[in-house]
């Protein structure tokens, strides 16, 4: 009898867990989770814990974190940050910090003074004149990103604006009737748009942030802008210094407020140096039109900086 019993409990117990044996899985799970302390379970389960990379993220199960391959595509609606190498760091910081001074112990106290003097309206018409003046730099690179609207464009817009315009004083082309916006088409953009990368980061004194791409564009820029024809050099570089002079005075501030909010401000100008250049590029590639900072220059708005 001992024995028959002891036969029935082992049945009964083969039995019970063959009943709760997990069914066979073909593979295991490729992202295997792992716990959280108590105190971080508790975090936002849409937001990294703040111990942890970006990919770390709350698992579905609300039991931990899993880890996400860093090299999978981000969200809908969201982008990846614009990054770009810098080799020269230590002269480029020597260089920022020189630019840096520049700005705050020449450029805007001159500025600030010839805001005082000259009436808001009549600056504006001045960075429109010298918009204008651009005119070549943005049509001959419409042209060699083979993108006649954009041409098309920007010949009608200067057309306009020098006739109606008063020599380009004014911007009836970008009124409503007319609604011809100006462009940012340069030679940056151009490489880009065929496939060249931004190089290295460079700070140039006086001409401010760069990449070794970048740079082409300030040399393209310098043969088709008619001021840089102007003699004696003299000339030219007094017609230079006014026209920065003038488009600061209508941008004083931009630049203080991106020091103020930033922890390292040689790394938020070099970031937003980068995300910028790229928008340009992706907009030439066809991608949506990214929302542009805020101010006018030569050539389009751009981030906020000493000699852009």
């Amino acid at each position: 009898m001992r024995i028959l019993s002891l036969l029935a409990v082992l049945l009964a117990s083969l039995a019970v867990g063959c009943a709760h044996a997990p069914s066979p899985v073909s593979s295991p799970s490729p992202t295997p989770s792992f716990y959280l302390p108590v105190a971080l379970v508790a975090h936002d389960p849409g937001q990294a814990p703040p111990h942890f990379p970006e990919w770390v993220v709350k698992s579905e199960s609300g039991s931990g974190p899993q880890r996400e391959d860093p090299l999978d595509e981000t969200e809908a609606g969201e982008e990846r940050m614009a990054t770009i190498s810098d080799p020269l760091e230590p002269f480029n910081r020597a260089m920022f910090h020189f630019n840096d001074k520049m700005y705050f112990w020449v450029l805007k106290p001159v500025a600030q003074g010839y805001n005082k003097i000259v009436p808001e309206p009549a600056r504006v018409g001045v960075d429109n004149f010298f918009s204008n003046l651009r005119f070549p730099v943005r049509f001959i690179n419409c042209l060699l990103q083979v993108d006649f609207g954009c041409a098309g464009r920007e010949l009608g817009r200067f057309a306009v604006n020098t006739i109606w315009g008063v020599g380009g004083l004014l911007d009836p082309a970008s009124s409503k009737n007319l609604d011809i916006p100006e462009g940012n088409a340069d030679l940056d953009q151009t490489l880009g748009l065929y496939g060249l990368g931004p190089g290295f980061y460079i700070v140039w004194p006086i001409l401010g942030p760069s990449s070794a791409r970048d740079t082409t564009r300030i040399v393209g820029d310098f043969f088709l802008y008619p001021v840089s024809y102007i003699r004696p050099w003299y000339d030219w570089l007094a017609v230079r210094a006014y026209e920065e002079v003038n488009e600061t005075s209508l941008r004083i501030g931009e630049y203080e407020s991106l020091k103020e909010a930033a922890i390292d401000p040689y790394v938020a100008l070099r970031d937003a140096f980068a995300q910028y250049r790229q928008k340009k590029v992706e907009a030439a590639k066809g991608s949506p039109a990214p929302a542009q900072p805020e101010g006018a220059g030569p050539g389009g708005p751009g981030p906020p900086a000493p000699w852009r």
